[in-house]
C-alpha cells in the first residue's frame, strides 16, 4: 500500500525522494501516527511534501489511494467485530409492537450502557433487546428498531430514531450546475437583491449622454459604473442522511443562488451547527474551517441562510458530545445562538415542506425557537415569505 502511495505521488508530479520515503516509513515504525489515519495523513504530508503549491494533488492522491480508510478518529478506538453487525435478519415490527418497547433513558444512561456492553459482550448476538447485534430491540447495533439508541455497522437509516450513528458515512458536495427545475426559484430570490454602482465607469449612461448632448449642443459621452448585485449572502448546506430525501430541491437552490448572487459564501454542515463547517464534504474530516472563524471573517451585514431538515435527535441541539458524528465540546444550541447573535438577518430553510409535519419532530421545534422562528419551507411561498423577512 505505501509503495503504491509512493509511486502515485510521483505520477502526480509531486518531488517525493526516496530518502523522504524511507523517513515516513521509520516515523510509523516509530508509531508517531498513533495507528490513526488522520494523524497519518499529517505525518505523510509533513514528510512527503516540500511545497504547498503540491498540497492539493497530495490531497488527491492520498484520498484516492487511501479512500474507504475510517478518519473519524476521535469516535473511539474501540472496535466492533464484523461478525457481530452480520445481517442475517431484519426485524419487522408493527406499530402496536414498537409502541411497547421503552427507550433505555436519557442521553447520559444510553452512553454508560454502551461502554459496559464493549466491556462485557464476548461474541455475537442477534435478535436480542440487550447486546450489540442485529434484528433486536436492543438500543445498540442494526437492522432492529429501538425508539432511542446508537446505530453500529447499518448501512443507512431506517426509523430515524438513532440519537449518535457509529459509521463512516461520505457525502458528495452540491453541484452548482444543476439544471433549474424551476424559474420560479430565481424568481423568488431577486427579491433580496440589492443594486449599487461600484467600481470603474466602463457602461454607457445613454440617459446622462442624451441630457448633457442635448444641452451642450454636441456629442458628450457619459459613462458610468456597471451595476452590480451588493447583497451579501452566507449559506449554510445540511448534508446528514435525512437530507438524502431533499436533495434535488437543494440543488436547485443553491444553483440560483450562484447565479443570482455574485458575494456568495457557502458551507457545510451535518445536522446541526457545530464547532467546524466545511467547504468539500470530500475532505470534511481534514479541511474544516473553525465556525468562530465563520464569525469572525463575515460581517453582519451579510444575509445568512441555514438550509436543512432540522431532522434529528434533540440531544444534538442540547448535549455536549449529543452529535452522532464527533464528540462536540458545545451543543448545537450554543453555535445557533452565536449565529443568531452576529447575524440579524438569518433565516432556516426547511426542505420539509409541509409545516403541519414539523411538530411531529420535537428536534425542528428546538431550531425553529434557536431561529426566533425565522424558519421557513423550501417551497416558492416559503422562499418568498423568507426573502421579505430578510429585507426588514
Amino acid at each position: 500500500m505505501f509503495t503504491t502511495f509512493f509511486h502515485e505521488l510521483k505520477a502526480a508530479k509531486i518531488p517525493v525522494s526516496l530518502r523522504e520515503y524511507l523517513t515516513l516509513m521509520q516515523a510509523l515504525g516509530a508509531d508517531l501516527a498513533s495507528r490513526r489515519v488522520e494523524d497519518f495523513y499529517y505525518l505523510a504530508r509533513a514528510c512527503l511534501v516540500k511545497d504547498e503549491r503540491h498540497l492539493d494533488r497530495f490531497d488527491q492522491v492520498f484520498g484516492h489511494v487511501f479512500k474507504g480508510l475510517d478518519l473519524m478518529s476521535e469516535t473511539g478506538t474501540a472496535e466492533i467485530p464484523a461478525e457481530w453487525l452480520r445481517a442475517v435478519a431484519e426485524l419487522n415490527l408493527t406499530d402496536e409492537q414498537k409502541r411497547e418497547i421503552e427507550a433505555l433513558g436519557g442521553w447520559d444512561k444510553i452512553m454508560e450502557e454502551l461502554q459496559k456492553r464493549l466491556d462485557e459482550q464476548k461474541g455475537r448476538h442477534q435478535g436480542g433487546n440487550k447486546w450489540i447485534g442485529t434484528g433486536g430491540t436492543s438500543p445498540f447495533g442494526a437492522y432492529g428498531y429501538n425508539p432511542a439508541g446508537i446505530r453500529i455497522g447499518q448501512k443507512e437509516s431506517r426509523h430515524q430514531r438513532a440519537i449518535k450513528v457509529w459509521d463512516k458515512r461520505e457525502f458528495r458536495d452540491l453541484d452548482e450546475n444543476v439544471e433549474i427545475g424551476t424559474r420560479n426559484i430565481k424568481v423568488a430570490l431577486r427579491r433580496l437583491r440589492q443594486f449599487a454602482r461600484t467600481g470603474a465607469a466602463e457602461e454607457l449612461d445613454l440617459d446622462g449622454t442624451i441630457r448633457s448632448t442635448a444641452h451642450k449642443g454636441y456629442l458628450d459621452i457619459h459613462l458610468r459604473p456597471e451595476r452590480r448585485n451588493a447583497v451579501k449572502v452566507l449559506m449554510f448546506f445540511d448534508v446528514g442522511g435525512s437530507m438524502d430525501w431533499h436533495i434535488k430541491g437543494v440543488e436547485e437552490l443553491f444553483s440560483a443562488a450562484r447565479t443570482e448572487f455574485k458575494h456568495l459564501e457557502y458551507f457545510y454542515f451535518h445536522n446541526c451547527i457545530y464547532e467546524g463547517v466545511w467547504r468539500d464534504n470530500a475532505r470534511r474530516w481534514t479541511d474544516k474551517t473553525a465556525t468562530m472563524d465563520v464569525l469572525h471573517t463575515y460581517p453582519a451585514d451579510y444575509k445568512v441562510f441555514v438550509v436543512g431538515d432540522a431532522s434529528m435527535s434533540p440531544y444534538e441541539i442540547s448535549h455536549p458530545g449529543g452529535s452522532v458524528e464527533h464528540m462536540n465540546p458545545e451543543p448545537g444550541a450554543a453555535w445557533l445562538k452565536r449565529l443568531t447573535d452576529v447575524y440579524p438577518h438569518a433565516v432556516w430553510l426547511n426542505p420539509v415542506a409541509d409545516e403541519q409535519h414539523w411538530s411531529w419532530t420535537p428536534s425542528i421545534g428546538m431550531i425553529q425557537r434557536l431561529m426566533g422562528g425565522r424558519m421557513y419551507p423550501l417551497t416558492l411561498d416559503g422562499l418568498d415569505r423568507a426573502m421579505r423577512e430578510l429585507m426588514r
